[in-house]
């Protein structure tokens, strides 16, 4: 990685590949959608059921995650990931769709508010998998550390805006015309991808290996268990996911509970959080890679908890700092981690290691939502933030301990055996 380019016209560059821009923008606008609609949802819930009802929500919307990944699996890698993808958009749009065209008829009660949020955390996995599995096909070797800075800076960028124009839009047009909305931005996604010139065809067999192994996860599980890295990878940030898990319930309930301004409120603490990880993620991807990457990582993920102490007391000003304080560093640990999973990871086995590790990560979330809800239900507010400190600096120390186990320029580790023919798990 040399001679790769670090500084921000490395973005410029990435952004002249047609294809990679289409997906990229279209990816953009959809999360935009996504980010609009936690907040309508987690709006309709806090204010119809209470806390109780946030919980389950955050629970249906993030839990079916954990089932997802493994049946994303089977397909990342074995089927047309163009298909998938515009698949995966039309069916979430028609989904959330259907809240707004069930409210024409009748009131939407909050069991089909979990149905649809569950729905939608079931298929959620497929884009995540998909999408930086194929970056390295429709970007130059010298652009991937843009491309995977822009991929975070995506998802971060549309929780800045997505928020913010849901916590806008509620009180002009309501919580179910900012689903349609929503639900609208899928099919601008499914259009882009069927706008590219790239296939995004299934990565070829590992020689003599059936079709059926392109489903196993054998191989994955045995090369994650077997990369030092890689493992510590996984589970500090599923640990640090569940920190997050926390506070995705911590925001809606202080702004209906402790801080002013009800939905607008917490449309600006779910956007400012986002504004930061946006800047981290630029600043990141202009950033040379570091020689012990995860010693960055490690460091990053201690200050980035540590920044979270800043809620306690539930001071409005230093509430939103706290938010920066770590989101921005939690945006750098992502994007240096996503650099070490490209180049520890063999080819064959990238779709599903990154939706592996992803469902994992993701996965936390939800135990995060219900860790959070339960003391918040309680008033133990000092408790939730002293244990979301915790869970999200600590772990960060486990990184320190295999810093030395990933070094920029060293041998990329050995690739895994191809699995046995005719067995998949």
């Amino acid at each position: 990685m040399s001679g790769e380019r670090h500084s921000l016209g490395a973005y410029r560059d990435v952004l002249r590949e047609r294809d990679f821009r289409r997906l990229w923008t279209g990816a953009v606008i959809s999360l935009v959608g996504d980010g609009s609609t936690w907040i309508a949802l987690s709006w309709i819930a806090v204010t119809t059921g209470g806390v109780g009802s946030l919980t389950l929500l955050g629970v249906c919307f993030f839990a079916p995650i954990a089932v997802g990944g493994p049946l994303a699996g089977r397909i990342v890698d074995r089927f047309s990931r163009r298909k998938v993808l515009v698949a995966d958009s039309v069916v979430r749009g028609v989904v959330m769709l259907s809240i707004p065209v069930y409210a024409l008829f009748s009131q939407v009660p909050l069991g089909y508010l979990y149905v649809v949020a569950a729905l939608y955390g079931l298929l959620k996995i497929l884009p995540i998998g998909i999408v930086p599995a194929v970056i390295p096909e429709l970007v130059p070797k010298r652009g991937l550390s843009a491309a995977i800075a822009l991929e975070s800076v995506a998802a971060s960028a549309a929780g800045l805006i997505g928020p913010a124009v849901g916590g806008a839009l509620i009180p002009l047009i309501g919580a179910h015309g900012v689903l349609t909305f929503d639900a609208l931005t899928y099919f601008v996604f499914a259009g882009a991808v069927l706008s590219m010139r790239a296939r995004l065809d299934r990565p070829p067999p590992v020689p003599g290996a059936d079709a059926k192994a392109a489903a196993s996860w054998r191989p994955v599980v045995r090369f994650l268990r077997g990369d030092p890295v890689m493992l510590v990878i996984t589970v500090t940030f599923s640990l640090f996911n569940v920190a997050m898990g926390m506070l995705v319930v911590a925001q809606p309930w202080l702004a209906h509970e402790r801080l002013p301004g009800g939905a607008a409120m917490l449309g600006v603490l779910v956007s400012v959080l986002a504004a930061a990880e946006v800047t981290g993620s630029l600043i990141a991807g202009a950033l040379r890679p570091a020689r012990r990457p995860m010693l960055r990582i490690g460091l990053l993920q201690l200050v980035s908890g540590g920044g979270l102490l800043l809620l306690l007391g539930a001071d409005p000003v230093l509430v939103l700092i706290g938010q920066v304080a770590c989101g921005l560093p939690a945006a750098l640990l992502v994007v240096s981690s996503q650099a070490v999973r490209y180049e520890r990871t063999p080819e064959e086995l990238r779709g599903r290691t990154m939706t592996l590790m992803r469902t994992l990560m993701l996965g936390a979330v939800p135990l995060g939502s219900m860790l959070g809800g339960l003391l918040l239900d309680t008033d133990s507010y000092t408790a939730t933030v002293l244990v979301m400190a915790a869970i999200a600096g600590l772990p960060g120390l486990l990184s320190l301990l295999v810093r030395d186990h990933a070094v920029t320029g060293a041998a990329r580790p050995a690739a895994v055996a191809a699995p046995t023919h005719g067995k998949a798990d």
